[in-house]
């Protein structure tokens, strides 16, 4: 039961985190952490997106959807294989990547205590 409890706990700490992120920023935490996963490399495919974010292919075909009509990403083909589609940050998503800071949000205890540990 502790265990869960605990989970519970830490839930919690990541819901309200990730209220105050979108209130700040205007885009939802796994948008930005697809954002911050595209600012790691040069060019992601949807499937390598999806296992770095641990989503489903469909929820990350949504993210992914949401963050190109916001203009923060763009689609490129691939250069060997023209039906393999990759995508990249824009200007404008390498933009927002700046603006956001996360110090700036107050993170519940327990998250930041969680985070300390990385």
């Amino acid at each position: 039961m502790e265990t869960l409890c605990k989970v519970r706990d830490l839930y919690r700490s990541i819901s309200r985190f990730e209220a105050d992120f979108q209130q700040e920023h205007q885009i939802c935490l796994n948008e930005g952490m697809l954002l911050c996963s595209l600012s790691k490399a040069e060019r992601l495919s949807s499937g390598e997106m999806a296992d770095l974010l641990g989503l489903t292919c469909s929820n990350t075909s949504k993210v992914i959807r949401s963050v190109e009509e916001k203009g923060y990403i763009e689609r490129i083909l691939g250069e060997q294989d023209k039906r393999q589609m990759y995508f990249k940050l824009t200007p404008a998503g390498k933009t927002k990547l700046r603006d956001i800071n996360c110090k700036d949000i107050e993170m519940p205890e327990l998250l930041h205590k969680v985070i300390s540990l990385y």
